[in-house]
């Protein structure tokens, strides 16, 4: 018995595996940190701000995004204006004894009512910047105040509900949420895989054959005790053909191929012809299709002539005359028959 063909599928179908579980792991990893750093937290769930909680103190005390009830709410007059357009409209209420300001969006506050008499909203506690003082500016102008005596009266903190942009974060949140789950099924889906090869694709595509562990251990048994043809990563025993490559692992009874064909790559940058490689394709019955890509013709063409003497009913070569003559035997797809050869062939 060849000691480094034993098990050698396996072993493969393990390692390919393991290769695989290096992104979703950085990925997770990455979440994690953007968890950390930034206030998606906060985002996800504002503070409940208290009725004697005042919009400066929760700033300090770190909780930037909140929900809270507004009373009293009286329109100012002014207006915060982005790239020409009305971004929100000021108001302002007093609030545990003192004068607050509240940036509404345009369709809560209806385009500028002039009194809210009760509102519940989730935003966020910015610190005033120029808009900011500019409305204080103004406003100590209307009341006659001086802008010492209206910066006495007013924080620098104002509610700002655009600031909090809720579809932006809505979908923030469905993109990361969303990621995550994927992440975490494929990083699974790889570790069961690991720990199982048989329910891997690779072994699971001969059910339409047979019991994939039963053919498993048949192809493992025919490889570690005598191969009748090696390349690099594609091998032919007696009843199989057998790809264990970086891109991907494949096992197929020799019996069930109907029609295999190459065609050729040429790799290069700018003007710089780098080398050619070569893509042997394989169709088998029930719509089993692989394709084997980034070989030498050499061996391309050594287990083409091999398969083809072994099993005289393959097509070899492609042609319009050998693509119809396939279609005639496996008959046109259903759409779920489609969609599942498309699956097969992305994993």
């Amino acid at each position: 018995m060849t000691d480094n063909y034993e098990h050698y599928i396996t072993r493969n179908i393990k390692a390919f595996y393991k290769r695989r579980l290096f992104s979703p792991i950085i990925y997770l990893l990455l979440l994690a940190i953007l968890w950390l750093v930034f206030p998606l937290g906060d985002m996800l769930r504002p503070h409940m701000l208290k009725a004697d909680e005042t919009l400066q103190n929760s700033y300090q005390d770190k909780n930037r995004y909140v929900r809270t009830t507004f009373y009293d709410l009286r329109f100012t007059g002014y207006t915060s204006e982005s790239h020409g357009q009305t971004r929100g409209y000021f108001y302002y209420t007093i609030r545990d004894k003192q004068c607050e300001i509240v940036l509404l969006s345009p369709n809560t506050c209806e385009e500028g009512l002039p009194t809210i008499d009760s509102l519940r909203v989730t935003g966020r506690i910015v610190q005033g910047q120029e808009t900011y003082q500019t409305l204080l500016s103004n406003l100590s102008d209307d009341l006659d105040w001086t802008s010492d005596g209206i910066n006495s009266q007013l924080n620098a903190y104002y509610f700002s509900e655009p600031a909090y942009h809720r579809y932006v974060t809505t979908f923030l949140f469905i993109v990361y949420f969303g990621t995550m789950i994927y992440s975490a099924l494929y990083l699974l889906t790889c570790l069961l895989f690991i720990r199982f090869p048989v329910l891997s694709p690779p072994c699971q595509n001969l059910i339409i054959f047979g019991h994939p562990s039963q053919m498993l251990a048949e192809a493992e048994e025919e490889l570690a005790t005598l191969p009748q043809l090696a390349t690099e990563d594609m091998f032919i025993t007696e009843h199989y053909f057998i790809m264990t490559s970086p891109y991907g692992n494949a096992i197929i009874p020799i019996h069930e191929i109907l029609w295999i064909y190459k065609y050729s790559t040429l790799h290069k940058f700018l003007w710089y012809h780098f080398n050619i490689s070569y893509t042997m394709h394989i169709i088998g019955n029930k719509h089993l299709y692989v394709h084997c890509p980034k070989n030498t013709k050499s061996d391309i063409d050594g287990i083409m002539d091999y398969l083809a003497e072994a099993n005289h009913n393959i097509l070899v070569g492609f042609s319009e005359e050998n693509r119809l003559k396939v279609e005639a035997v496996q008959g046109k797809p259903l759409h779920i028959e489609k969609f599942y050869a498309l699956l097969r062939r992305k994993v």
